[in-house]
């Protein structure tokens, strides 16, 4: 009996020895496990941390209007998205409506939430609506398109501006505008805008003016403004009044009531230029001309600058002809259709003037 005793402590000792060991065993291999991750880790780098960085990172387009029958914030949006599609970034759109009284605020919420590594915009009022925001949110990071800040704007650290020289891309529209309207019998040329800003009224409209007068030094501009950028019924009626005035060839920068003054000259026989897209297939025979921007390349180009860590914050640059981001659509087939040849010579001329430098047109 009492040697059963004993060997029954001596079993329950072995078997605490062999638990001790396989747990010892245990945390060996754990440790052992650690140690390899650890070394994996080591192994993959900076490759890692890119990979961590890039899923962090999320990028918003804060669309001052409406993407649906806008090309220039629709062409903003494709190219911040292939940029981060190239980059596995993702990429939220914002539509800010066409009340441009909201826009500050809908653009401050979006920098409050902290859920944006950059805010992308497109609109010569954005730079100065950003300016705000930003001084209550400096850390949020915007690049902005199609505008530029003013020259005493301050806390503008964390903005990036790019512009286009819009003065290339006026007179290039006021130049086609002026040879359609003399072929009909026009004494001037017309140009129905949106609303009234500063761009618009010292930048596009002088260029407009400066294009036209090269064709005719009498040629003088019929300038109206919608008040918004949606009333295509108030476009027309402005557009109808133009033309009966002898502007018989029209440009439109107002949005979506662009399309009255389209219907007005069509109505009428007369013409209109399109501004920022290829417009010539809206209404063809009617739309003789379209002076754009390569938004969508821009907008691509900087935001992989943003994602490779080069976008330069604090400065301002523009853009034209010279650059690839100003261009006059020359081979649509609408455009040989409803041109003469002769006019579509004196045109590429022209053109072909700015491209070599031989004709600077600055701001």
């Amino acid at each position: 009996m009492k040697y059963w005793k004993i060997a029954g402590k001596i079993i329950v000792l072995c078997a605490l020895c062999a638990l001790c060991a396989g747990i010892a065993a245990l945390f060996s291999c754990d440790k052992a496990k650690q140690a390899s991750n650890a070394a994996g880790t080591a192994g993959a780098g900076a490759a890692g941390a890119v990979a961590a960085d890039a899923g962090d990172v999320v990028i918003g387009v804060f669309i001052p209007g409406v993407m649906a029958g806008s090309a220039t914030y629709e062409m903003l949006a494709q190219g911040v998205e292939r940029a981060g599609k190239e980059k596995n970034v993702e990429v939220k759109v914002v539509e800010a409506g066409y009340n441009q009284a909201e826009w500050e605020t809908i653009l401050t919420s979006m920098a409050a939430s902290g859920a944006y590594s950059l805010i992308v915009s497109s609109n010569p009022s954005l730079p100065a609506i950003a300016e705000s925001v930003s001084a209550k949110f400096p850390k949020q990071k915007f690049l902005l398109l199609d505008g530029r800040l003013a020259d005493n704007a301050v806390g503008v650290a964390a903005i990036y501006t790019v512009r286009y020289n819009q003065t290339e891309q006026a007179y290039m529209a006021g130049y086609i505008a002026a040879l359609e309207s003399r072929e009909l019998g026009g004494t001037k040329v017309g140009l129905v805008a949106g609303q009234e800003y500063p761009a618009m009224n010292e930048i596009i409209l002088p260029g407009y003016v400066h294009g036209a007068q090269a064709v005719d030094p009498s040629f003088t501009a019929d300038f109206r403004v919608v008040g918004n950028w949606f009333d295509a019924g108030k476009a027309a009626s402005l557009a109808q009044d133009m033309i009966a005035r002898d502007a018989k060839a029209i440009l439109c920068v107002a949005g979506g009531a662009n399309e009255g003054v389209v219907q007005a000259a069509y109505e009428s026989g007369a013409k209109v230029v399109w501004f920022d897209s290829n417009g010539y297939a809206i209404r063809p025979g009617t739309v003789v001309g379209s002076s754009v921007i390569r938004q969508d390349k821009l907008a691509y180009e900087k935001t992989l600058l943003f994602l490779e860590g080069s976008l330069p914050f604090g400065a301002s640059d523009i853009v034209g002809v010279a650059e690839g981001y100003v261009d006059f659509i020359e081979d649509d087939p609408d455009y040989k259709a409803a041109v003469s040849e002769a006019v579509r010579e004196k045109q590429a001329d022209m053109i072909a003037r700015i491209r070599n430098g031989s004709l600077v047109l600055q701001e």
